[in-house]
């Protein structure tokens, strides 16, 4: 499966964005996504992880409860709505796929699949 990753761009803090994940390629509703981003210097961390199956996405601490994730298979498509952002969620965001189910989902060298990166970048 193929990802594309977009909707990032420069927003003020307390903004909202609305990044994509669209999937292509065969079955691609039955690969479970994850949301990734990367600070400059730092280390790739999980962000949120939604299931092909169904059931409630998971998210990181430092995002619960200010990011919703939500997938439209009808679209083909993960969506990640980031709301009161603040400077420290900075980042390029990617998403990934994983055809089996990762317990572990917010490892990154558990996927191998990944999208080119979007940046979000939060500034006044």
């Amino acid at each position: 499966v193929q990802l594309q990753a977009s909707g990032g761009g420069l927003v003020q803090p307390g903004g909202s964005l609305r990044l994509s994940c669209a999937a292509s390629g065969e079955s691609s509703n039955d690969y479970d996504i994850a949301w990734f981003r990367q600070a400059p210097g730092k280390e790739r961390e999980g962000v949120s992880y939604v299931s092909s199956s169904g059931g409630r996405p998971l998210y990181a601490d430092s995002v619960a409860g200010r990011f919703t994730a939500y997938r439209d298979n009808a679209k083909n498509t993960v969506y990640l709505f980031m709301n009161n952002l603040t400077p420290d969620d900075t980042a390029v965001y990617y998403c990934a796929s994983s055809r089996a189910r990762v317990v572990l989902w917010y490892l990154p060298r558990l996927y191998s699949n990944w999208g080119q990166g979007t940046l979000v970048t939060v500034s006044s």
